[in-house]
């Protein structure tokens, strides 16, 4: 089992060091414009000053004079007047978080611990994390000439993907100018290296990064000019060395990449200054976190080749371990965040779950407090040491478009390696940063093979899920480069990127500028639902006019056939291109196959559930049935509609034993829980207690833990008073208990002995809870029934451990209607 502690974002803080400068040049710049900054004017800075400070008063006094021209009500101008000081409230907040931050960039380790016990290294909590004071001063030496390459990194990876996100906003013409990180190096909180479940072809290893520069960042916008300053981020930094090579530098490679979103902060300066307000900010700010979320956040990794050695398909082409598929069931007892006219209301509650970069949101329950989702994802698993499953739950609130304030109703997380273990983790989750409140999730874990024979058993269990989103193999693309383009454009070469797609997932490669060969060196990895008739389809296009150069469509089905289902950098001619373009790329499909489940009676019953699903067997109990008592046979009389009988034909019985029933009960409890058949189309009789008879049909998936109950119709109820017919509906609740939550109910069909429903209901309930659960049918009546003006015309109570209910077709039987019982 690979060592799984928490690792809390542990944030070091000191209020006794002092800040350094904010500009630095960096060395070895050249003439590189992204490298060199320009020192501006103070005069340019008092003269922006004057005239932003002038626009800000005139604006004021132009709406109090607006508001009182118009006569508007005085709540026009409250309104603003709050939202600036709360806005300049946070922004003061966020600034001196920052400076303290980068105070604690500059302080040594000794200052950090006696400034802020509360708030120490991750080395002191966890005797695993070791100490990293002299990686900092290593860090420290080698910054300026690391900023090179970062700024490289900015310019090249980021810049285009930031570019590209705002261009579907009509926000055109991102670009940065100057690139300055400073003086301030990352700081290194802790290391922990890991030496056990590791493969012995690479060493692995957990920094908790913690960097808050002094930077100095400009870019152009639309023609506006904006900067980015305080820069900071904080995460643990995941760094694999691999492969394991026998020259110098012993290391084939470095892949880096963040576990999970990293905690990002930054301040907007300059003319951009004005988007520092909701909205607007939230979107600048929400792109520039996904594109860092993109380019080193997990699946997403930050490749660097050390040797020729080591080829780019072996070091960037994507390698998930398995595939975690996540069921959010529901939440129970949860926090009242809405406030209503008579105080404290409900709330209207959705989950996020978050796998690294990989976020799932599930749909919103307006006002409970008490959801069900039923809410199924996947996501594919790139590393399970040490990483965790996040489920965040909110409150939505609607009252402010375009600004996130929806309120946080509690958090949770599940080690991704606890899951591997179990196989199969079906639980309950204790909310935190919530005063109540508990999260049911459900996650099964799924490695991957190379066998194709493999693939029919995982259809057959997606099939039987019946969620069409399920998916039975993973994809994994490395698009190396393509050769001999055509052009887009006369006399010029294309600017191409490539969009690859399975189904309704995209991808996309990096915009390479001037380039009819270019090299992208780029993996991905896609959900399969189904490779035999599934393809992977590729275009190559042109960023400066759009135009289509060209494309090339693989069916999976023949990736099947392939040796070991992989094909390793294989040059394939592009359509709707030149004669000599080629496209060079590597493909690997590997199937889904359920984990081991490490409980054995949980194991016994979905292996149960499976094969009831698949192939229903009648038991052969002729000498049980013999045993069983008149009295036994005639308490629940249940008639199938396949076979119509009469009131005068024999009635042939089977018997049904309960799912539960064991091999270790006594004959007579078996004999006393099983029930008889009776198999009509229509009845003509109102059942042994004279009240009418109700048709139902009651189905169970295992895979989906999930009760459907359809009432389909009632026949001959009796008629007691002409002048009164009944106006039946039919109640349900779950037993025991009959909470609220499991109460569903019927229209209500106005004068009618035998009314038809055909009505579903839908119930989320585990196998364990099934079999000590019973469905509590209730007919009634808006009308008094009999004398004593009772509504309940009659009940009955459905033992739901019927073997016969989690098949295929399920349990259609007619039930015979009994006298009111007492609630116990």
């Amino acid at each position: 089992m690979s060592e799984t502690p928490a690792l809390p974002a542990a944030t070091p803080t000191a209020t006794t060091a002092a800040t350094a400068t904010s500009t630095a040049t960096a060395p070895n710049a050249g003439n590189d414009n992204t490298a060199v900054a320009k020192p501006s004017t103070s005069s340019e800075d008092s003269i922006f000053s004057i005239i932003y400070s002038v626009g800000k008063k005139v604006a004021i006094v132009g709406s109090i004079y607006l508001v009182g021209y118009m006569g508007w009500s005085v709540a026009w101008l409250i309104a603003p007047v709050i939202l600036s000081v709360a806005r300049d409230q946070l922004a003061k907040t966020s600034e001196k978080k920052r400076d303290i931050a980068k105070a604690s960039a500059l302080a040594s380790e000794k200052d950090v611990i006696l400034a802020r016990i509360d708030e120490l290294p991750a080395w002191v909590y966890f005797p695993d994390v070791e100490r990293a004071e002299w990686l900092n001063k290593i860090l420290k030496q080698v910054w300026p000439n690391a900023n090179h390459f970062a700024r490289t990194l900015v310019k090249e990876t980021i810049e285009p993907n930031v570019a590209l996100a705002l261009s579907q906003y009509k926000m055109n013409g991102f670009r940065f100018d100057r690139i300055i990180l400073g003086t301030i190096p990352p700081r290194i909180g802790g290391v922990k290296i890991y030496d056990k479940n590791v493969d012995r072809n690479e060493i692995i290893m957990d920094l908790d990064l913690f960097y808050a520069s002094d930077c100095d960042i400009n870019f152009y916008l639309g023609g506006m000019k904006g900067g980015i300053k305080d820069f900071q981020i904080h995460g643990w930094v995941r760094v694999v060395m691999k492969p394991l090579i026998r020259s110098m530098p012993l290391v084939g490679g470095l892949q880096i990449f963040f576990l999970n979103n990293p905690n990002i902060d930054f301040n907007l300066v300059g003319v951009i200054d004005f988007m520092d307000m909701p909205g607007l900010s939230d979107l600048l700010r929400r792109i520039i976190v996904e594109q860092i979320g993109n380019v080193m956040v997990l699946p997403n990794k930050l490749p660097i080749s050390l040797s020729d050695e080591v080829s780019a398909v072996s070091l960037k082409m994507p390698e998930p371990e398995g595939l975690l598929r996540i069921h959010v069931v529901e939440a129970k007892n949860l926090m009242k965040k809405d406030i209503s006219v008579l105080g404290k209301g409900k709330s209207d509650p959705y989950a996020i779950v978050n796998v690294g970069a990989q976020e799932f949101r599930t749909q919103i329950i307006d006002n409970n407090v008490n959801p069900k989702w039923d809410y199924w994802c996947e996501a594919g698993i790139f590393t399970s040491i040490n990483h965790l499953v996040g489920f965040s739950l909110w409150d939505y609130d609607q009252s402010m478009p375009g600004v996130q304030a929806d309120d946080v109703l509690g958090r949770a997380s599940i080690d991704i390696s606890s899951v591997i273990k179990k196989g199969v983790l079906d639980t309950w989750l204790a909310l935190e940063d919530a005063k109540h409140g508990d999260l049911h999730v459900r996650l099964q874990w799924y490695k991957l093979t190379a066998d194709p024979n493999a693939l029919q058993q995982i259809l057959l269990e997606t099939q039987l899920l019946r969620v069409t989103t399920m998916s039975s193999a993973v994809l994994s693309v490395f698009i190396d480069s393509a050769r001999h383009l055509k052009q887009a454009r006369a006399n010029s070469k294309p600017d191409p990127y490539l969009v690859c797609s399975v189904n309704k997932q995209k991808k996309q490669t990096a915009m390479i500028l001037r380039d009819d060969s270019p090299v992208w060196e780029q993996g991905f990895t896609f959900l399969v639902t189904n490779p035999n008739n599934e393809s992977l389809n590729l275009k190559i296009y042109d960023q400066k006019t759009g135009n289509d150069i060209g494309q090339y469509t693989y069916s999976l089905s023949t990736l099947l056939k392939q040796f070991n289902m992989e094909v390793i950098q294989q040059p394939f001619q592009l359509q709707k291109s030149g004669p000599e373009s080629r496209l060079y790329m590597s493909l690997s499909l590997r199937i889904l196959k359920a984990g081991e489940i490490d409980n054995e009676s949980e194991a016994l019953e979905q292996i149960a559930a499976l094969q009831r699903s698949t192939s229903v067997k009648t038991p052969d109990t002729p000498a049980l049935a013999s045993q069983i008592s008149k009295d036994d046979q005639v308490k629940i009389k249940r008639l199938s509609a396949e076979t119509p009988i009469t009131e005068e034909e024999p009635v042939k019985s089977t018997t049904i034993i309960p799912a539960s029933a064991s091999l270790e009960k006594p004959i007579s409890e078996l004999a006393s829980s099983t029930l008889t058949h009776r198999m009509p189309d229509t009845i003509s009789t109102a059942g042994d207690h004279g009240l009418g008879r109700i048709q139902l049909t009651i189905t169970y998936s295992a895979q989906r833990q999930k009760l459907d109950v359809t009432i389909h119709k009632i026949m001959n109820i009796p008629l007691r008073d002409p002048s009164s017919i009944p106006d039946p509906y039919v109640k349900l609740y779950l037993l025991p208990g009959r909470s609220k939550e499991s109460k569903r109910k019927t229209s209500i069909i106005k004068d009618n002995c035998n009314p038809v429903y055909d009505a579903s209901f839908e119930y989320l309930i585990s196998i364990a809870e099934l079999r000590h659960t019973e469905l509590e049918v209730t007919v009634c009546t808006q009308k008094g029934f009999l004398s004593s003006g009772s509504p309940i015309i009659g009940m009955l109570k459905i033992p739901l451990d019927d073997s016969e209910i989690t098949t295929p077709a399920g349990l259609k039987s007619w039930f015979d209607l009994q006298p009111e019982l007492k609630h116990e």
